[in-house]
């Protein structure tokens, strides 16, 4: 049977659980230390004709200890995810110097080579890359043939379709791909050589030549 509480004694339990807190003693408070101080609040106001059963009481502690249980899991998940990303950190520092690909249009030419990718997301017929320079100048272009769909790498040898040899540095690339009279979808796959990682609030940060700082999480391959 719940137990009635009168007027008086809701206006005081009201009263507790809403008086003015200051910004130390919330600081200093727990959320268990909270529970109890309603609780006995509570067991002080009640209906002395009608008080609160003992399978009331033993709910509202269980509640207590569920409410704490709760907040030093939140604390524990929050260690855990924070070692996680430092690990994360320590294996990511192997990345200096390698390159990877992620959503992006930049090509790195070092040594007469480059390399870059897309992502198909149906099969082609033909697929063409045209290189060009930061103008938007087309210099050279790769036919690629028929591909499946999903992910595909080339490489460059940086050389222009006048046969020349192109100087290394920072150019982007297109993609047209084509099955039969259709278009297909395709996301470019830019290339950035890794130089240092930075370890952010969620996620690391790859600092690279080429495609700038990324996540780790946008990597789609590591060369």
């Amino acid at each position: 049977m719940t137990a009635a509480v009168n007027p008086t004694s809701q206006e005081a339990f009201i009263a507790t659980f809403n008086q003015p807190r200051t910004a130390e003693s919330n600081r200093a408070e727990s959320v268990q230390d909270r529970f109890l101080t309603l609780l006995v609040t509570q067991m002080r106001n009640q209906d002395p004709l009608n008080p609160l059963e003992n399978a009331e009481v033993t709910t509202q502690l269980a509640q207590i200890s569920t409410v704490s249980g709760i907040d030093k899991l939140n604390k524990a998940m929050e260690g855990m995810a924070q070692g996680f990303l430092a690990a994360q950190s320590v294996q990511a520092g192997s990345l200096i110097g390698r390159g990877v690909l992620a959503p992006g249009s930049t090509l790195v030419l070092e040594g007469g080579q480059a390399r870059a990718g897309a992502s198909l997301a149906n099969p082609a017929d033909r697929v063409v890359v045209n290189v060009l320079t930061n103008g938007g100048e087309r210099i050279a272009t790769l036919d690629l043939g028929a591909r499946p769909a999903g992910t595909l790498t080339f490489a460059w040898d940086g050389k222009t379709d006048a046969g020349a040899a192109a100087p290394d540095g920072l150019y982007t690339f297109d993609v047209a791909a084509n099955q039969g009279n259709r278009k297909v979808d395709v996301e470019r796959l830019g290339f950035g050589r890794v130089q240092s990682v930075t370890l952010g609030a969620d996620e690391l940060q790859l600092n690279t030549y080429g495609l700038g700082s990324l996540g780790m999480g946008s990597v789609t391959q590591i060369l």
